[in-house]
């Protein structure tokens, strides 16, 4: 039984909104103030420890445009399925069928009709399709979850307590005859503890002061001994040590871990409720990347190990016709499904993170949106290139507001330059500059646009124009302003673009299209000698030689990157030319394409 749909409706940014969740690990990915934390206390709303309170809503929790006041109810509607039959017995009154005919099981809280003196909505649950139906105290039971918030303190909640997540492990995991068997040894204990001659020496003073104290009348027997003398009293005492130091000492990230440990041991092994969570809000709190690379790995192998190791049971439910398909843990492992919902603002954690665990929220004009990057048809391959580029750089892209995708490390380094030279900050506009190394643009453009994620999206590429001249590939060098043939690959890119995604190229290439400005080239060449000076003498004499800024354009980018004796550093002129033109001083002329990418992602009207 998992949690497979939830619906939110009202609530703070989310005006309407759907997501739905994998059996194991779901990661919630997007930009600060997008409505991550909403999502979590929407869970939190159903999937709550008994022992803490669940979140307290109040009028200011209500979804409203601004300037206008919150209108309406709260409502989360919480779907559950893969019901095994003993989760149909327990949640009846819940049951729903699907269009395939499966049974699910569907709960609703509402939050509504705000207390005048305090402004605290009230809250109602039920099950099923009609209100009249009251969520009873035992399907809550049933659902048993567990909330890490972030920045939380992982060794205050490994302190001995009645309620803490070691002694809630140790009653799971002790049967009755282990328990008996903990008492006559903690009994045992005592009784060896009480003929030590130094609490023998504490008795005795403690009792002869309290007796000339109150006088024998009212002297009370009194007993020094281990306190934890039974079980229970045992289990809330019971605490943990980390290599000999007690867990106050150890590092913060290391005691995040530990304590993670722990739930997911006590819930794994919870044999008594139907349905067990985890929600965790910003795993990677005090953990540096390796850890968060771990943590990710471990959290992703939960669903994929207990299926490896659960033996799956068909049964035939008689009343609806259809097969249910049923985990039977077995007996050796003893630990059921738990389902996993993670917030995270880490580039770390997302970049080595499934696609299929990934859920996106984006604003958009009509508020907050979700988007499944496992819900995309990508061609054959492409998904697992997309899965492999995904370094902790291009990561970025899942939570970024706008981005200006590139082909490689010279754009990487000289496109916010030239922005800059155009008047815009990109910073300033929230803009990332992402780097596909090569043409890869087609891994990453499927997951852009209307219905996806819904930020402006700028794709700098080249041209790359050629001609078939008796059967062989001839490389065009046109003038500016020229219409040209474009590669197979830009085509592809162009069939992509919407009105949020756009695609920008020149007449030719990134370099070719810069030198083909007059003003562009001196800082070139300067760069270029810097690196090169041979070359760049060579290659300056060339450009001094041409007729026209096309054929001055081809001398110069030939001179670099088409040379038989080896080419010039795409990246390394790049960055020597990033040095010229920081210089304010320097002549600078933006080739139209950049400026027109640069005004649509920024959302700037475009330049007359």
């Amino acid at each position: 039984m998992y949690l497979g749909k939830l619906s939110i409706c009202n609530f703070r940014k989310l005006k309407s909104v759907e997501f739905e969740f994998e059996p194991g690990l779901n990661i919630l990915v997007g930009p600060n103030n997008v409505g991550k934390t909403a999502v979590i206390d929407a869970l939190r709303g159903l999937l709550n420890n008994q022992d803490e309170p669940g979140p307290r809503l109040s009028e200011d929790d209500i979804y409203r445009k601004k300037g206008e006041s919150p209108a309406g109810a709260i409502e989360f509607h919480y779907v559950f399925r893969g019901l095994t039959l003993d989760n149909e017995a327990d949640f009846l009154p819940a049951l729903v069928p699907n269009t395939r005919g499966e049974l699910e099981a569907h709960l609703h809280v509402r939050y509504s009709d705000p207390d005048k003196s305090t402004g605290r909505l009230r809250v109602k649950r039920w099950s099923g399709l009609h209100e009249e139906s009251l969520l009873s105290s035992e399907m809550l039971e049933d659902l048993r979850g567990v909330y890490l918030p972030p920045l939380r303190d992982a060794a205050f909640g490994l302190r001995p307590s009645r309620s803490s997540q070691l002694a809630r492990l140790l009653n799971i995991l002790a049967d009755d005859a282990g328990k008996l068997s903990i008492d006559e040894a903690l009994k045992k204990l005592d009784e060896e503890l009480k003929q030590q001659q130094p609490l023998i020496d504490v008795q005795g003073a403690i009792t002869d002061r309290h007796s000339s104290m109150v006088g024998a009348q009212l002297a009370q027997e009194l007993q020094v001994g281990i306190s934890a003398s039974d079980f229970k009293r045992f289990s809330a005492r019971l605490s943990l040590a980390v290599d000999d130091f007690e867990i106050e000492q150890n590092g913060l990230g290391f005691n995040n871990l530990i304590f993670m440990a722990v739930v997911l041991s006590e819930l794994a092994r919870n044999q008594e409720s139907a349905y067990r969570g985890l929600i965790v809000e910003e795993p990677e709190a005090h953990l540096h990347p390796q850890l968060q690379a771990v943590l990710l790995r471990y959290l992703e192998n939960i669903k994929a190990t207990q299926e490896a190791a659960t033996p799956e049971r068909c049964e035939t439910n008689s009343q609806t016709n259809h097969v249910q398909t049923s985990p039977q843990v077995p007996a050796s492992s003893g630990d059921t499904p738990v389902q996993v919902f993670v917030t995270s603002h880490s580039p770390n954690f997302a970049s080595i993170a499934k696609l299929s665990s990934l859920i996106c929220l984006t604003e958009t004009d009509q508020g907050t949106a979700s988007f499944l990057p496992r819900s995309i048809v990508f061609a054959k391959g492409k998904r697992e290139k997309l899965e492999r580029y995904l370094d902790v750089t291009r990561a970025e892209l899942f939570f970024a507001r706008r981005i200006i995708f590139v082909e490689g490390a010279a754009e990487l380094t000289l496109v916010g330059l030239l922005a800059q030279r155009c008047g815009h900050n990109l910073r300033d506009h929230a803009v990332s500059l992402i780097s596909v190394e090569g043409l890869n643009f087609d891994c990453f453009l499927p997951l852009f646009g209307r219905g996806k994620i819904c930020i402006p999206v700028a794709v700098i590429t080249d041209a790359d124009p050629s001609e078939e001249v008796d059967g062989k590939t001839i490389a065009l060098y046109p003038k500016s302003g020229d219409t040209v043939p474009v590669s197979d690959n830009t085509r592809a890119m162009l069939a992509l673009s919407d009105e949020l995604v756009g695609v920008f190229h020149g007449v030719k290439t990134f370099e070719y299209d810069l030198a083909l400005h007059s003003s562009n080239r001196a800082a070139m060449l300067k760069a270029l000698k810097l690196l090169h000076p041979k070359i760049g003498d060579e290659v300056e004499a060339s450009v001094l030689a041409a007729i026209d800024d096309a054929a001055k354009a081809r001398a110069l980018f030939s001179g670099m990157f088409e040379r038989s004796s080896g080419n010039v550093s795409k990246g390394r002129f790049g960055q020597a030319l990033a040095q010229e033109l920081s210089d304010a001083g320097v002549g600078c002329e933006v080739p139209p394409y950049i400026q027109r990418a640069i005004e649509h992602v920024c959302g700037i009207e475009p330049h007359a």
